[in-house]
């Protein structure tokens, strides 16, 4: 239990210890008793419906002895101080239970929330082939943990491929998206020999299903000895960290539009090469990085932070980056923000 959990349980109780004090400090001329009442309801912000009726017998008992020390015990006052003690008790134990109801649905949704995740966004392998494999995400759903950026690492006849993107749009809508991208990659990954008719077999899925409504940007990459392969659709250009220390913007040398606006008749991009070698780093992320602000409204500057990745572990230095990102918002993240670390080792 937190620090400001403690303080709602204990809040019924001070308060109605401080009304019991000051009532009895000021003597009979003056009435504080209808204050109690302030124990029941504040019970109902935090406790259980059991809890907010003890709460409210404690109101009770302590204003009789009091009502008796201020001379009203009998009087029309005091029978409806106790009236209202009743009533506010008993709503406030309604009011409980609807609380604790929609906390549970909440709970439901965030459990149904978390299998969907499994089953869409499945853990990547720590090791692919000669490759080490690190990942970070963070979904700026407010009640799920899970969002509109995708990823996968698959180990396939072709060697190892990769794909990260990032759904336009929000909520379940994305979530669709994103399971027909990633079901349609998975399937394609493993048939085709070419990279390019991988990117089109999505193109296909995404014109198929969704009638060109909604777009993706993305990435997808495969390592071949030496070298990566990387077929940008609209996405932020990945970083290449070279193990002499260099670090490299992969940029296309066109600007390739996103999945699922072929409709617009522009070309496909074409997959272009770059040095990939033993000890070198390719960090893909997603846009919720890069325009991830701070208070000053700067965005996070990731090409100068990018010497946390340094660890021997791939995935604590993810995750040192990852906290250096939250440290520079200074709050939750306002989108989906999804890094994937592939570091070059051969055994």
């Amino acid at each position: 239990m937190n620090s400001s959990q403690q303080v709602l349980r204990s809040l019924p109780f001070v308060i109605m210890a401080a009304v019991a004090v000051i009532d009895l400090l000021a003597g009979p001329t003056l009435g504080f008793l209808p204050l109690l009442t302030l124990g029941p309801t504040f019970a109902s912000v935090s406790g259980s419906i059991r809890r907010t009726a003890v709460v409210g017998l404690i109101a009770l008992a302590i204003c009789v002895p009091l009502a008796h020390y201020n001379g009203l015990l009998l009087t029309w006052q005091n029978n409806l101080t106790i009236a209202t003690i009743i009533g506010i008790t008993g709503a406030s134990m309604l009011a409980g239970h609807l609380r604790l109801q929609r906390e549970r649905e909440l709970a439901n949704v965030r459990l149904v929330a978390e299998a969907a995740q499994r089953v869409l966004l499945r853990p990547v392998p720590r090791r692919a082939g000669d490759l080490r494999v690190a990942l970070s995400y963070a979904s700026a759903a407010a009640e799920a943990r899970i969002g509109g950026d995708l990823y996968e690492v698959v180990t396939t006849p072709n060697g190892v491929r990769l794909l990260i993107g990032d759904v336009q749009g929000k909520g379940l809508e994305a979530v669709e998206t994103a399971a027909w991208v990633l079901g349609a990659f998975r399937e394609a990954a493993y048939d085709e020999t070419d990279l390019s008719v991988v990117g089109e077999r999505l193109e296909i899925s995404l014109d198929r299903h969704l009638g060109g409504e909604r777009f993706v940007t993305a990435i997808l990459a495969e390592v071949h000895d030496g070298e990566i392969s990387l077929l940008n659709f609209g996405h932020p250009p990945p970083l290449i960290l070279c193990h002499d220390g260099r670090v490299l913007l992969a940029e296309p040398y066109e600007e390739g539009l996103p999945l699922g606006l072929a409709s617009l008749g522009s070309p496909m991009p074409k997959p272009q090469r770059f040095p990939f070698g033993d000890g070198d780093q390719i960090l893909f992320y997603t846009d919720g990085v890069i325009e991830a602000r701070d208070e000053a409204r700067a965005f996070y500057p990731l090409t100068e932070r990018v010497h946390l990745l340094a660890a021997a572990d791939p995935q604590n230095a993810l995750d040192e980056l990852r906290a250096d990102l939250l440290n520079h918002v200074g709050g939750p993240l306002l989108d989906d923000a999804a890094m994937l670390l592939v570091r070059r080792h051969h055994a």
